[in-house]
This record gives structure tokens, C-alpha cells and sequence, in this order.
């Protein structure tokens, strides 16, 4: 085996377990991944010296300082209102991992603080998996995650999420990086398209509220390329929020282009699903150095989560967040970056 596909330890969890990354490389891009959250660890493009997307030079900061950087969570990714869901006429109450009044992103222990194994390492591609058991955080059902990253074409990185179920459940998965295309401290200087008419308004604790709400006359209307720094009533608007993209799974399209004015860096996102979670990372706070030693402070980093609608479950009109056995979810995403 090449030295280039050699799996580097790079960490230990806190239960013993031995945390391997590898780097693949192609299309101008090289990626450093972990097994720990399938987390990208590190991302860069030729011809651009800083990093893509925030994350940090140690293992060690993962566990405690990271905001999902770079991870996998699931098995449902987002946020379950109260926790609570039915299916098939059975009631079930996940963990409220959420300020005690919600379920995010599959709860305490997801699979985006848990410990993946490598199935496949080639030079540009990597492929890992692990297994969500039954009853982990109030969820039926053992599913099965795999995960296939790859980079390849002129500056792509593909991710391809394939899961699995023995019992009829929820799953939805998403990739959470924080991109910034120029390395600043803030990613403001950012213009952004998103290709939706429609964006799902939010309750106090940031679940939604049902309305599937246009676009059109508010700040949520990227339909055109603008600025990620906006306002509303003289006050910078503040984005945590599902932007419709389709009502159902679709072929691959074309759904956002971000872009630097000052690196010239730009990101085209391609996807399969149904919404994607624009999240401006205005929370941040980070008490440790990232990639670096850069500060990630609020509006350091911005997500571009593409999945199912959040909450879907427990909304007529979203989209299929039920998986069943002998069904496959795969969903697809594409991320691909270009310097002029």
C-alpha cells in the first residue's frame, strides 16, 4: 500500500477507541477525514492557501469545542419538535437533547460524536460505516450508515449517504461543514443564491411552525445572488433556517451558489434532497484555536445542510423522513469550488 493511503491516528475517544484519518485527493481538491463523526477534517483547493471549512489541527478539540464542524449527524438530522413522533400508529418519545425541549440531530450520542470504520481508501476516495442501534436515543430499529466521500472533476467533492433499517423509522442525514471560501475571521463578505421560493418560519425554539412561507419580499429571498449580510428593520438578519427546494427526493440539482468577493473562491452545491439548512453560524463562539489558529467567532463559518425537511414527521405536506426495511435512502450531494 502507498504511503498516501496509510490511515494516521489521530486521536483516542474517550472510551479507547483508536481515531484513524485519511487523505484523499483529486480534482484539485485534498481532503483529510476521520473516522470519528465521518468528520472532514480538512479541505483545500489548489491555487487557494486557506482552509474551506472550519474545523481544528487536533483531535482532542473535537469532543468538546466542535458545532458539528465538518460531521455526520443522524439518524435524523435537524431538529423533532418536543421529540416526539408516530409511526405506524405507535407513539415514541426521543431524547431532549435540545435545552430539554427538543430533539437535535439524532441526540447526545449521534453518530456525529461516535467512532465510523473504514470499509474502502483510495487515493480519492474514502468509505465509511457504522451502525445506529436499536432503541439509541428512543429510535426503532438497527440502521446501517454508510458514507462514500470522494473527490474528483474540477474541484468536486461528492458525498453519497446510504442507510439502511430493520424497523420502519426515521432517518435523514446531512454533511454539517462550515464553509468559508476566503479564510477571514467572518464569512459576511460571502454572497449567496439559493434556488428556493419557499422557506419554513421557525417558533421560539426554532422548530417549525407548519407554514411553508414564499420568499418573495422578505430577507430569506436568495433567488438572486446577494449578500449574506442583511437586514431586516435596521437589524442584521439572523439565518438558521430549511429553504424548500422541493417537496420529494429529485435528481441531482443545481440549489446554491456561494461565492467570496474577496478570494474569488466560489461553491456550487448539487443535490438530491428536498431542503437545505442554511445555518449563517451566528452562534459561534469557539474557545480554542481552529485550523491554524484561527478564532472561529460568530459568522466565522456558514452550513449548507442538504436534506429533509426538519420536523417533517410531524407536518403534513413535508417531505418522506420514514425509512422502512428493504428501502435504501441515498442521498447525494455535491460541493464544488472553483477559483477565478
Amino acid at each position: 500500500m502507498s504511503e498516501k493511503l496509510e490511515r494516521e491516528v489521530f486521536g483516542t475517544t474517550k472510551d479507547g477507541e483508536t481515531v484513524y484519518r485519511v487523505e484523499i485527493k483529486g480534482g484539485g481538491l485534498t481532503a483529510k477525514i476521520m473516522t470519528w463523526g465521518a468528520v472532514i477534517q480538512d479541505l483545500r483547493l489548489d491555487g487557494h492557501d486557506a482552509p474551506l471549512l472550519l474545523g481544528f489541527d487536533d483531535f482532542a478539540s473535537y469532543p468538546s469545542h466542535s458545532s458539528y464542524f465538518g460531521a455526520t449527524p443522524g439518524r435524523c438530522a435537524n431538529r423533532i419538535g418536543g421529540g416526539k413522533f408516530t409511526l405506524d400508529g405507535k407513539a415514541y418519545q426521543l431524547e431532549l437533547n435540545e435545552k430539554g425541549v427538543s430533539h437535535l440531530h439524532g441526540g447526545s450520542d449521534n453518530i456525529a460524536k461516535r467512532n465510523w470504520t473504514i470499509v474502502e481508501h483510495d487515493a480519492d476516495r474514502v468509505v465509511l460505516k457504522i451502525v445506529d442501534p436499536d432503541g439509541r436515543a428512543g429510535y426503532p430499529g438497527n440502521c446501517t450508515v454508510q458514507a462514500t466521500y470522494r473527490v474528483h472533476g474540477h474541484g468536486e467533492f461528492s458525498v453519497v449517504y446510504e442507510t439502511t433499517t430493520d424497523q420502519p423509522t426515521l432517518a435523514n442525514l446531512c454533511q454539517h461543514a462550515y464553509f468559508n471560501l476566503d479564510g477571514r475571521e467572518d464569512a459576511l463578505g460571502h454572497d449567496i443564491m439559493i434556488a428556493a421560493d419557499h422557506y419554513l418560519p421557525t417558533d421560539e425554539i426554532q422548530i417549525p411552525t407548519g407554514e411553508i412561507r414564499q420568499v418573495e419580499g422578505t430577507v430569506f429571498d436568495f433567488r438572486e445572488m446577494a449578500p449574506m449580510k442583511r437586514f431586516a428593520d435596521g437589524e442584521q438578519a439572523f439565518y438558521d433556517h430549511n429553504f424548500c427546494l422541493s417537496t420529494e427526493r429529485t435528481a441531482k440539482r443545481s440549489v446554491v451558489l456561494a461565492r467570496s468577493v474577496n478570494s474569488g473562491v466560489s461553491l456550487e452545491v448539487r443535490t438530491t434532497e428536498p431542503g437545505i439548512q442554511f445555518y449563517a453560524g451566528f452562534k459561534l463562539d469557539v474557545a480554542v484555536a481552529g485550523i491554524g489558529g484561527r478564532k472561529y467567532g460568530p459568522f466565522a463559518g456558514f452550513c449548507l445542510e442538504t436534506q429533509v425537511w426538519p420536523d417533517a414527521i410531524n407536518h403534513e405536506g413535508f417531505p418522506n423522513a420514514v425509512l422502512r426495511p428493504g428501502e435504501v435512502l441515498r442521498q447525494e450531494t455535491d460541493y464544488i469550488f472553483t477559483k477565478s
